[in-house]
């Protein structure tokens, strides 16, 4: 894995509600933990009620801890299906097959990723408009890299 995959995989947990990543490949482990502020709020819990009267102590508990990160459920991601070589169009003079703000169907053809000299191409799972090409043209790609989000309709 490069700096970039592992920098990668970093901003994945740090977003997601995960504590604990563990990843081993071509005999190289990684393993990613946070720290959870549930401790934080247990160990300032205490401390607040001796200093403040016992109503006012949970507000000012509650009021500390951070509050989850909204997360839009009408956008979803269409991951790379495989390692390869992301492509937006069928050849070099083709206009892109989306674009963002394209509206997609499920089963169309969205992308190109070329694996061992072979053109894969890449199909919507499902209906929506493309918000985001997480890839530029001609760039390597990942198994389960993010290609586009798509605002589901």
């Amino acid at each position: 894995m490069n700096l970039k995959e592992i920098k990668r995989l970093i901003a994945i947990v740090e977003e997601s509600k995960l504590s604990h990543f563990s990843i081993e490949t071509d005999g190289t482990k990684i393993e990613i933990k946070k720290e959870t502020t549930t401790v934080v709020s247990q160990i300032a819990a205490p401390q607040l009620t001796t200093m403040l009267p016992a109503e006012a102590a949970p507000a000012a508990v509650q009021g500390s801890v951070p509050s989850e990160p909204v997360v839009d459920k009408n956008l979803k991601t269409i991951t790379a299906q495989m390692v390869g070589t992301f492509y937006s169009s069928p050849n070099p003079e083709a206009d892109a097959y989306v674009t963002v703000g394209s509206s997609i169907k499920s089963g169309q053809t969205i992308c190109v990723i070329e694996a061992m000299k072979l053109f894969n191409e890449i199909e919507a799972e499902f209906d929506g408009t493309i918000e985001k090409i997480c890839v530029n043209n001609a760039e390597p790609v990942e198994y389960g890299q993010d290609l586009f989000i798509v605002r589901v309709t």
